[in-house]
């Protein structure tokens, strides 16, 4: 393994779990998207790190903001967060030389903070994205392949009834944020036709998946922001993990996640 590339993406992953810790804690009815960006690379740079999706040509926050019906690359506004709301938080840092990437997504509440129950059927989807993402997490160890993490995502989140988003997909990580090799949340090919997983290797797992259909389309006229076409909901739940010659090793993680 690349002792240097470990270090650094260690201590990147780290920084972003503890920001995204931070934004969840401060996401509220009122609070604009916006202000969680803001807040998002203060506490980046603060930590020492940089804001990682800065470096990608063309964009200019900290963070992407996926709020009910957009599923990926929403670009942070001056939108007012509403009791019920569902907003995913997709964050990057770079550190030395190297990126990790995270994103988490939770229900805007006053009154419960946001904790998942199976009281409402926003809740339910939202907790089969965070099994499905441990789900395939628990797949990326050494001698499986990429076939094997998307298989175990597809498996859960379409046995709920819910929809798998095809055109995005989870990704390699390190040196740049979006290297080899893809990652899908379904399995598209042969599982023994699909790259094999090596120590050393660091990935970024993502489970990007809609209430509704899977078909998506760009909304907002600004290049960037992805909606259901169906106009149903869309949860967002990313890791960044190391392939160890065991189990694998989250490089970002909340307080509350366990392999």
């Amino acid at each position: 393994m690349d002792n240097k590339k470990i270090l650094g993406m260690t201590t990147a992953g780290r920084i972003l779990g503890e920001v995204l810790e931070e934004l969840i804690a401060y996401t509220a009815p009122g609070v604009t998207e916006i202000e969680i960006d803001d807040l998002a690379e203060r506490l980046i740079r603060k930590k020492g790190g940089k804001p990682g999706f800065k470096k990608v040509p063309g964009y200019h926050h900290a963070i992407c903001v996926s709020t009910n019906n957009v599923v990926v690359h929403g670009i942070p506004s001056k939108r007012k967060l509403s009791e019920r709301d569902i907003i995913g938080i997709d964050c990057g840092v770079f550190y030395e030389g190297y990126h990790t990437d995270m994103a988490e997504t939770r229900r805007v509440s006053t009154t419960d903070k946001g904790q998942l129950t199976t009281d409402s059927s926003a809740d339910k989807f939202l907790v089969v994205g965070k099994k499905a993402l441990f789900a395939g997490i628990r797949e990326a160890r050494a001698g499986n392949r990429v076939g094997h993490i998307s298989q175990a995502i597809q498996n859960i989140v379409e046995s709920a009834g819910y929809s798998v988003v095809r055109s995005l997909v989870g990704h390699g990580v390190g040196k740049s944020l979006h290297e080899e090799p893809e990652i899908p949340g379904y399995l598209a090919a042969k599982i023994e036709k699909t790259p094999l997983l090596v120590p050393g290797m660091t990935i970024a797992v993502e489970v990007i998946y809609n209430m509704g259909k899977p078909d998506v389309v760009y909304e907002r006229n600004d290049d960037w922001t992805i909606s259901t076409e169906d106009e149903s909901l869309s949860g967002l739940f990313e890791r960044t993990i190391l392939i160890t010659e065991k189990n694998p090793r989250l490089l970002t993680r909340l307080k509350s996640d366990k392999i």
